[in-house]
């Protein structure tokens, strides 16, 4: 399975990406004028601390040097993780020249919004687990 949503909500266009690789997910969010890699994430599912009948995440996180994507890419594996009981790796990398605070802030709206998407639609075609947040 593999498909990609868009978004450009005020003008910031984002991509996420995903394909399944076996059992595992990657998933891609880039953008702007200057698409790279500037961040990986790695989140694993696993029992819950507090509840071993639960299931929770826990991720690993590559950036690099001068790159801001790393929340980004984090958030967004520990989500689709726990949501899809999967290995799930988010690689991310968006850049627009002479972007301002609120300009960031919309980026990161649009990318939380295509998360969730992604969360919903790969609950949808692969079944959901449950999770704690």
């Amino acid at each position: 399975m593999n498909f990609s949503i868009a978004t450009d909500k005020e003008g910031f266009q984002v991509t996420a990406a995903a394909q399944l690789l076996g059992d595992d997910l990657l998933v891609t969010c880039t953008g702007g004028d200057k698409p790279h890699i500037g961040a990986v994430a790695v989140a694993y599912p696993r029992p819950s601390i507090n509840d071993p009948e639960k299931l929770s995440a826990s991720a690993n996180v590559i950036c690099l040097s001068g790159h801001r994507e790393d929340e980004l890419a984090r958030s967004a594996a520990l989500k689709l993780c726990r949501a899809i009981g999967r290995t799930v790796t988010v690689v991310a990398g968006m850049h627009w020249d002479k972007i301002d605070a609120q300009g960031i802030r919309q980026v990161v709206a649009n990318v939380e919004e295509l998360i969730d998407r992604l969360c919903n639609e790969l609950t949808y075609r692969m079944g959901g687990k449950d999770g704690e947040a």
